[in-house]
Parts: structure tokens; sequence; C-alpha cells
């Protein structure tokens, strides 16, 4: 074995080429979309009114397992890819642990996250497609900046719904958006007539991902040209997003590493879809075995408390049924500031590997997450983003129990975006204004309650 060093670069002929599809290895396949009026499994065209074409074709697809990447898209992936691969030597020195730790770091954009990777997929599909514009929602920001520079790149209006609480909170992240010419409306807004039914229903909420999508289906649907895009949850995303778990492969196998336990932050699924997709594609073969921990917010916990079932992802109901881990789409999450994390389901995919018992989840106390945010920063030189920083806690807490037991595992976790926007979320913490809030069980009982009912 070659010396590690302690940044781990590709080389441009090592980017990936095509995108990997885990369904094509699943035993289990995820439930299929339903239409909330029929609860029949959404057909291509049914889809089509909402997506791009060939999004709905990504979507639908059970059985490619490598999708060739565009080489439009593969160009302006050069720009910021391969991302580097980094062993946290002064973070395992400060915990004096025998583990190895190494992070995926996509926060080298100026979207500041990994969200770049499927936002220029998406709007490359709508240009090619011929459309006006797109329509989205936002959460903390970083898919909502991501997507606005896509389409300032390839020349698409943008509008975006950003949760009204982030909105408020993130107001530097709102002018990056606006800087690449998007349109930033805080959602649930009065535009719309799911916006307006929300307020009526919540009045002075601070909104949710599920408020915001409704609003977006809502416009795209309603506007000739546009069509809806959204940054995770949807298979589609979770493909795109495997550029990252594949490149940290191909950077591992070439310094003879195998990890033993990956660790992302859980939200959508995006993120932890993306990084551990190919490393579950061998655990599913047959091929490797991995421990893989999935990191929520104990303010929305899915995987935790939730369910598995039916349920809209988006709470103005006018979205396709997802089956997936879920606390009711009717439930606002506190404003919790790991914005991009608050969201009430789960990836169907996500969720079914759960399910199947392929997978754990835990879940962190807000508090706690930015304890071990600072301390990553002042190891490692990195201010992470909150969502990212659930994936350090958790890899914090095992680096510590391996210096307990004095195993020299390897941890593997994604760092998928900066905290440079987030800076009145390290405000209240270091002014000890942060809160933890967790759900209790009776709210999220009237919450699982009104889930729609289905065949199944």
């Amino acid at each position: 074995m070659t010396d590690i060093p302690y940044k781990i670069y590709l080389e441009e002929n090592e980017m990936p080429t095509s995108w990997y599809n885990l369904r094509a290895d699943m035993k289990n396949k995820p439930a299929p979309l339903l239409n909330p009026g029929t609860g029949k499994p959404m057909t291509a065209e049914e889809l089509g009114a909402v997506f791009c074409d060939e999004l709905v074709a990504q979507e639908l697809d059970e059985t490619t397992p490598y999708i060739e990447i565009p080489e439009e898209i593969r160009k302006f992936y050069k720009m910021y890819r391969p991302s580097p691969l980094v062993r946290a030597y002064c973070l395992e020195e400060k915990l004096k642990t025998p583990a190895k730790i190494y992070y995926k770091f996509e926060g080298n954009n100026t979207s500041g996250s990994h969200k770049l990777n499927s936002a220029i997929a998406q709007a490359y599909y709508a240009k090619k497609q011929g459309l006006k514009g797109v329509t989205t929602e936002t959460g903390a920001g970083q898919w909502g900046t991501a997507l606005s520079m896509a389409c300032a790149y390839l020349g698409l209006d943008c509008r975006v719904y950003m949760v009204k609480v982030s909105y408020e909170q993130k107001p530097f992240r709102r002018e990056v958006m606006r800087t690449y010419g998007a349109s930033v409306t805080p959602s649930p807004s009065m535009n719309t007539e799911v916006g307006r039914k929300i307020l009526a229903e919540f009045p002075g909420t601070t909104g949710s991902l599920g408020c915001a999508i409704s609003e977006a289906v809502e416009d795209a649907t309603s506007h000739e040209g546009y069509r809806y895009v959204l940054g995770s949850v949807l298979n589609q995303v979770l493909l795109h997003q495997t550029v990252i778990g594949l490149e940290t492969k191909i950077a591992m196998e070439k310094y003879g590493i195998k990890p033993d336990i990956i660790i992302g932050c859980a939200g959508g699924g995006s993120n932890l879809g993306g990084l551990i997709s190919p490393f579950m594609g061998e655990k599913l073969r047959g091929e490797a075995d991995y421990r893989i921990i999935a990191v929520e917010p104990a303010s929305c916990p899915s995987f935790t408390r939730g369910v598995f079932a039916y349920d809209f992802c988006d709470t103005g109901m006018i979205c396709p049924l997802a089956k997936m881990y879920t606390i009711g789409s009717s439930y606002i999450p506190a404003p919790n500031h790991a914005g991009g994390l608050r969201f009430h389901g789960m990836s169907p995919i996500l969720s079914q590997l759960y399910h199947d018992g392929l997978m754990e989840a835990i879940s962190v106390n807000q508090t706690d997450v930015f304890a071990a945010a600072e301390y990553f920063a002042r190891c490692e030189g990195i201010l992470p983003a909150p969502e990212s920083s659930h994936a350090i806690k958790a890899a914090i807490d095992e680096a510590l129990r391996c210096k307990e037991t004095g195993e020299e595992k390897t941890i593997l976790f994604g760092l998928t975006g900066t905290g440079y926007f987030d800076m009145v979320a390290y405000e209240k913490f270091h002014d000890g204004n942060m809160t933890n809030y967790i759900p209790t069980d009776d709210e999220l009982a009237a919450s699982i309650a009104k889930l729609p009912k289905t065949a199944e």
C-alpha cells in the first residue's frame, strides 16, 4: 500500500462517466409512486405533466444499472469535480482514537454543497426539452442556490419557494440565488392557492419543505413551459448524486482503503443515498459488507420514529404518494437550523433499504450537532453546514467507541456542505440561545393518523 495523502484527488479521467442506479441491484424494489386520485401507480404520461420527460424515464427505470452522464453535464462537473476525499488526521489526533476517519468534501463550489450534482442534470434535461424554466423548493437554501447557478448557466428561468424560517434566517443564501437570477419567495406564500390554504390552516407558520414543494408544484403545473424539479427524495435525484459515492470508492480503492462504517446525514436522502449507493450495491450483491448509518435530527425523526407507509411528499397533498418512512405530511417541524433536514419523509429507496435491515438510523439533538460542528471546525479548519454536522456528530461518537474498545476501524462520512451562510445558527449556539425540540408521541401520532388510506 502506498502512503495515503491528507487529501486524495482523482484525475479528470478518473471521474465517473455514468451514474449508478442502485435499484437495479435491489431485490425488493421501492414501491411505485401512486396517483392520489386513482390510487394506481403513476404512469410516465402522468409524471410528465410535472417532471421533465428524461427525468421521468430515470425515475421509473429499475433495471439499468448504469446510466450515462451526458457530455455537457460532465463538462460542467469539471468546474468542481472530482471533489477531494480527505483523511481527518487532525480530528483523529485530537480524539486520540485508533480509528481512521475520512470525509468526502462536496463544498468546493459556490452553492456550498453537493446539490449542484443534480441541479445541473435536471436543468440540462429541462433545457433539452425546450422548456422556459423550472420551479422548486429549498430548505436551508443549498438546493435553491445550486439550481439557480445551473439555470443561469443554461439560460433558464428559475423560481424558488424557500421555507419561510430559512428565508429569514439565511438572507445571504437568498441573495446568492437572486445574484444568479432566480426569484425567491418565502413559503408558504399568498402567491398560490395551496399557500393561501396552508396559511389559513396554520396562521403564522414558519413553513416546511412539504409546504414549499406544494407551492412549487402548483406554480409549475399552472404555467406553460415550466416543470418542477427537486433536490432530494426521488429516485432521479439519488441517481445523480451517486457521483459522490462512485468517486469515493475509486479514491479509496486507489489506496487500498475499505471503510467499515459509512455515515451520512438524512433529511430527504440525496446526500446519504449519493454517498452509500455503490457501497450498498456491493452489499446487495454479496461482494462486501459495510455498516451504514443514517443520522437525522431529533426534531424531524422520520426514520427513527416514523412509519413505513404511503404518504404525500407535500403538505398541500397535491403530489404523488410515495411509500416511505414518514411522520406525516401535515407535520410542521420545529424551526431547526438544519433546514435541509426539515422534511417529513425519506427517500423511497433508502426507506426500503432501512425496512429490509440493510442500514441503521439514529437521531441526534441540535445542540449536540453544533458542538460537534465546532469541534470539527477547530480540528479540520472547515466550518461545516448544520446538515452535514449530523454525520460529524455520529462519526465522532463512533471514533470514541473505537478509542474505548481499541478497534482500528475505518470511518467514512459525507461532508456535503459548508456553513458560512449559517452564522445565525452558530451565533445562537455560542450565545446559549439554541434549544432542542423533540416532538411528543402524541404530536407524531396526530400527524401519522392523517396518512392517506391506500389499498395496501
